[in-house]
């Protein structure tokens, strides 16, 4: 699980830093603080890392989403396109702030297909987000000039592609805002937690504003005393967050070259499965190494073959078959079922023709239908890396 297979006494210093202080609070108590600033850190290294001007951090990804939504003013009335294939606080985010969003389908990168989003465009959409799932780019730079020539603002889901790339570019950066997640299973963690970046001075102002009631983080005068341009809500990173996440920014190139090595070994294992695919790269050199996905030329081969891995001890995953990551199977979704008992935003009368069909997304239910995602660790140990080795050998004969 990448970052939390690596915390240690770096980490446990940064946290006793702030425990010697007992000041949690992301603003204000300047002198019993001692001047730490962990969350002020924590964001100014994470800017400098992807290369932007500004990051914020709130108090987790899906958080991260919703902050940026409302930075790029995105409400009620609002149609926002995603991908098929995502986790669901994509979808969830774009809810909470009163939008509907529009599933598109996906292409061989199994991310967002950007020769579908023309196909989804109405009068009302406003924005894409991109999901890099899995560690790996999307043809982000089509989706962008897609994006573009529509005038659709874009906001990147990075969740799961920390140090991730693009022909030398961090994902998350291509658009007007990114997002990143921090939760127990990311790439680096903070227990929870979450970023936006962006380089839109702009932007960051009423993410920044919106995340603590509105505040304007005035230099000049105590948080208390400051004023007030938009009303908004808390979803301030708490400093125990920020510690971490310091000390775990610093380990981020190690987990990446770690999760690139094992998976190359790992890859090479597959090769002896007959009829064996992988996962198409629009620039191998970036992808994070966090998933190795491979498949087969039919969905019955593959879910055969997964039933054999099984019966080694191997693990994997067939995301068409996911209750949390692939918008057909969300019953609760579909059945519109929002935490409020009129059903909002759905039940607006400009949203009820919003549908989220399966024929909708035929390439979605052909490639998530015969893909397998293995998770990659930091730590494979020559003995794991042998057991693997048997497994996919032994899986392959009953093929």
């Amino acid at each position: 699980m990448a970052g939390a297979e690596l915390i240690g006494k770096e980490e446990i210093k940064e946290v006793m830093d702030v425990l010697g202080t007992g000041v949690f609070a992301r603003y204000g108590f300047d002198k019993e603080r001692g001047n730490f600033w962990k969350v002020r850190d924590f964001e100014r290294a994470f800017a400098k890392y992807e290369g932007v001007e500004y990051a914020l951090g709130v108090t987790s990804g899906s958080a991260a989403l919703k902050v940026a939504l409302i930075a790029l003013d995105i409400g009620p009335g609002d149609e926002v396109i995603c991908p098929a294939f995502t986790f669901m606080a994509t979808y969830e985010a774009v809810l909470e702030v009163g939008a509907i969003p529009v599933m598109a389908d996906i292409d061989e990168t199994l991310n967002l297909d950007p020769d579908d989003i023309p196909n989804k465009i109405t009068p009302r959409t406003k924005a894409v987000i991109p999901v890099h799932m899995c560690g790996a780019p999307a043809r982000i730079d089509k989706i962008v000039k897609v994006a573009k020539k529509h005038k659709l603002l874009v906001l990147e889901d990075t969740a799961q592609a920390l140090g991730a790339s693009f022909k030398g570019k961090r994902l998350g950066t291509f658009g007007n805002m990114g997002s990143f997640s921090f939760d127990h299973y990311k790439t680096i963690t903070t227990g929870e937690g979450g970023m936006l970046i962006t380089s839109d001075a702009d932007l960051y102002h009423r993410a920044e504003w919106y995340h603590d009631h509105g505040h304007d983080h005035l230099s000049t005068v105590s948080r208390a005393l400051d004023g007030r341009t938009i009303l908004g809500f808390n979803y301030r990173m708490n400093e125990l967050q920020g510690a971490l996440g310091l000390a775990q920014l610093k380990k981020l190139d190690k987990v990446l070259a770690a999760q690139r090595k094992n998976k190359a070994i790992v890859k090479d294992f597959l090769k002896v499965v007959p009829g064996i695919g992988f996962r198409s790269a629009p620039d191998p050199e970036g992808d994070s190494a966090t998933f190795l996905a491979f498949n087969l030329p039919e969905e019955k081969l593959t879910r055969v073959f997964q039933a054999a891995l099984k019966e080694e001890g191997l693990d994997t995953t067939l995301y068409k078959d996911n209750f949390w990551h692939y918008v057909p199977n969300w019953e609760h979704f579909l059945a519109k079922s929002t935490a409020n008992s009129k059903k909002q935003p759905f039940s607006d009368p400009r949203n009820k023709k919003t549908t989220y069909s399966r024929k909708q997304i035929p390439h979605a239910e052909d490639l998530l239908g015969r893909t397998l995602f293995m998770g990659i660790s930091v730590k494979m140990p020559t003995a794991k890396m042998k057991a693997i080795c048997k497994a996919i050998e032994n899986a392959a004969k009953k093929l």
